[in-house]
């Protein structure tokens, strides 16, 4: 009897040391192939996050990130008339949930990501919140999900909205606030769709009508215009601006605020800033892994999180430095902006509303 338990264990260990051998030669195999390829192609949003990230991936792995930085909307498009010319110019997509979900995913452009990941601190389901790594997609392999934060509702500049005059979302149809409110435009996929979906959701289309129109609320594409009207208080009420953005310029010392939720508008979640995803036929397949791996491990995702001041889903995380109101509380069943059926059923029915509510 011992020495079948004795040679069990023993066959254990042999088993765990296999598969601990057969992840290093893996990584090993990817990461001299990524520095032979040289660099790797991440498409994403213009986050100045992205600085730092392309240079600690350099002086780690010897390899170079070439950002290919602009609006999801604008990737998407490009992603889709190179592949129509047969051309394959992107490794890695980082981008919102409504573009993937909506645009990309369906035209199969993706490969599987979960069998790329190979790193124990990140396939570890302890280092994650739930138990596991999160793919959001149907089939649960192609976009995972590693942020989760308590999304903001709008920004507001103190020296023009004081305390007390917003206490709940039905305030902001008053009269004072008439052409003083401005949001990322609601009818294209973004933050200002989001955010409009989420209104609408929690409220109801005649609310919808009296704040975007009745308001005669002002829309833009560039989200630094949201944040320079906003410091400016040429329009107080801003929704959409960039997080990330506006708590430099508080650090600077503007008057400027983050609201979360009113009474009437509880608080939401959001997966910004991106879901990650491996764009199929990639140009240099062994650096996208290395990627891939290194972008959700505790280092790459820190810098990210102190960046644009979001909770990620990591359980190893130091979270001291976002504020508490954005880090989801056990227990509470908040809505998900970012859901995936809500996604691409729910939240596109409403902007393709908004374009006829708006006449776009």
């Amino acid at each position: 009897m011992k020495f079948l338990l004795l040679l069990w264990i023993c066959l254990a260990i042999t088993s765990a040391h296999a598969q601990q051998k057969g992840w290093e030669k893996e990584w090993n195999e990817a990461l001299e192939g990524g520095k032979k390829e040289g660099k790797v192609v991440v498409a994403t949003s213009p986050d100045p996050a992205m600085r730092e990230i392309a240079a600690r991936f350099k002086a780690r792995f010897g390899i170079t990130v070439e950002h290919l930085a602009a609006r999801s909307t604008q990737l998407s498009g490009r992603l889709t008339t190179e592949r129509q010319a047969g051309i394959y110019s992107v490794d890695v997509y980082l981008g919102g949930v409504q573009t993937v979900a909506n645009s990309l995913f369906p035209e199969k452009v993706f490969d599987p990501l979960k069998s790329k990941l190979i790193l124990p601190e990140v396939v570890d389901g302890k280092n994650w919140k739930g138990g596991k790594l999160w793919f959001i997609d149907p089939e649960e392999r192609y976009v995972l999900r590693v942020f989760s934060t308590i999304t903001g509702l709008l920004h507001i500049n103190t020296n023009h909205v004081r305390p007390g005059e917003i206490t709940k979302a039905a305030d902001l149809l008053g009269a004072k606030w008439r052409g003083k409110i401005a949001s990322e435009d609601p009818t294209v996929p973004g933050s200002g769709s989001n955010t409009a979906a989420r209104i609408y959701m929690q409220t109801n289309e005649e609310f919808v009508k009296k704040l975007y129109l009745g308001q005669k609320v002002v829309s833009t594409r560039e989200r630094r215009q949201l944040t320079d009207w906003l410091a400016r208080g040429t329009y107080p009420i801003v929704f959409g601006a960039q997080s990330s953005d506006v708590e430099k310029m508080i650090k600077e010392g503007f008057p400027l605020k983050e609201i979360y939720a009113y009474a009437d508008l509880p608080p939401a979640l959001s997966g910004s800033p991106w879901m990650l995803t491996l764009i199929n036929r990639a140009p240099h397949p062994n650096a996208a892994r290395v990627f891939l791996n290194w972008i959700v491990s505790k280092e790459a995702l820190e810098i990210y999180s102190r960046g644009e001041t979001r909770a990620t889903l990591r359980t190893d995380m130091d979270e001291s430095f976002i504020p508490s109101e954005q880090i989801p509380k056990a227990g509470v069943n908040y809505f998900d902006t970012f859901d995936w059926e809500f996604t691409v059923s729910g939240k596109e029915k409403i902007r393709l509303r908004m374009k006829d509510i708006l006449g776009r």
